[in-house]
């Protein structure tokens, strides 16, 4: 399983943080490659990006399922395949370090399934650590933004 966890220092309150990350409607959009998410209901939702899997450039759609909303620190969520047999789980997690900082911290653990598992998962050792990067830290200076505002 292809995994990274990604911690940085954030500008702003943790419930600042909290009122970013608990809204998916907020961070979804800043997910590397992203088109377009689709809210189900409260827990559940599907996201569809492009990834670029090396040889392959491939519209991916998962379901992203809410597994723990724990104000003001953590959301966690488990990701499925829709169109390709993917698995995986992720979470943001924010820790008060002073009064207007919070070290947030991104995980993403994902592994593909099916016949071509062996080569995607090759390919996902490198581009899950830089999409986990990517994401929590394009999440982290659109919180300092709004921050400022």
């Amino acid at each position: 399983m292809a995994s990274k966890v990604y911690s940085m220092r954030v500008n702003a309150p943790i419930e600042g943080v909290w009122r970013f990350i608990s809204d998916i409607d907020h961070w979804a959009p800043l997910v590397p490659g992203y088109i377009e998410h689709e809210l189900i209901n409260d827990k559940e939702s599907t996201w569809t990006f492009k990834s670029d899997l090396g040889i392959m450039k491939k519209k991916i759609q998962l379901k992203v399922d809410i597994t723990n909303w724990k104000e003001p620190n953590n959301v966690a969520f488990d990701l499925t395949g829709i169109n390709e047999k993917f698995t995986g789980n992720g979470y943001f997690e924010a820790k008060q370090i002073g009064e207007n900082q919070t070290l947030m911290t991104g995980s993403l653990n994902i592994e593909a399934q099916g016949k071509l598992a062996k080569m995607v998962n090759s390919v996902l050792k490198t581009n899950v650590p830089e999409m986990t990067q990517e994401l929590t830290e394009a999440v982290g200076l659109k919180i300092q933004e709004l921050q400022k505002q």
